[in-house]
């Protein structure tokens, strides 16, 4: 199924959110935007939800904590107890003060690394696969917004036009967007 797809490209990032919140005031749905960096505060004008990435994360530091506690328990009291300083190595409560950073550090590492694969699965921007990227400068020095035509129904593609060219716009096109199913 095809769709037409306009994308409108600025070069500075402050145009871009006055005209996104102008766009949006005037009923069009922005899709998304497209920068070099991230943009505060445009999520919220273009209607971005929230991320759960958070709560992947504190899955992610629960796991690493419940593997360090694990191996420290099998490891120094269950299977090789060592008597280093003087330390008794009978139970998991008499040893944990002891492996308090081990912990601290299986957490926060599989947190972060968790998090980042996350991420990365789920914007699908793996190393070695192709760029979702309509304008190649936008990783330079442009700023591009995507308005799908289908998503404003209301309007036509020459409305769209007309409203979109009232901001400050450097460029606007319009192409064809394969939706993938």
């Amino acid at each position: 199924m095809a769709d037409r797809v306009i994308y409108a490209m600025y070069d500075d990032d402050e145009v871009l959110k006055t005209s996104a919140k102008k766009l949006v005031a005037g009923g069009v749905n922005i899709t998304d935007v497209f920068s070099p960096f991230p943009i505060h505060g445009i999520d919220p004008i273009i209607g971005v939800k929230h991320t759960r990435l958070g709560i992947v994360a504190f899955m992610m530091g629960l796991l690493g904590l419940s593997l360090a506690v694990i191996g420290f328990k099998y490891i120094m009291i269950d299977d090789w107890p060592m008597n280093i300083g003087g330390k008794p190595s009978f139970t998991l409560l008499e040893n944990f003060p002891a492996f308090v950073p081990i912990t601290f550090e299986f957490t926060v590492l599989f947190a972060a690394h968790g998090m980042a694969l996350t991420y990365l699965f789920r914007n699908k921007t793996l190393p070695g696969m192709p760029a979702d990227n309509p304008y190649p400068r936008t990783t330079d020095d442009r700023f591009v917004m995507e308005i799908r035509l289908s998503d404003n129904a209301r309007f036509t593609s020459s409305e769209l036009h007309a409203k979109i060219k009232e901001t400050n716009i450097v460029e606007i096109e319009e192409k064809d967007y394969v939706v993938i199913k």
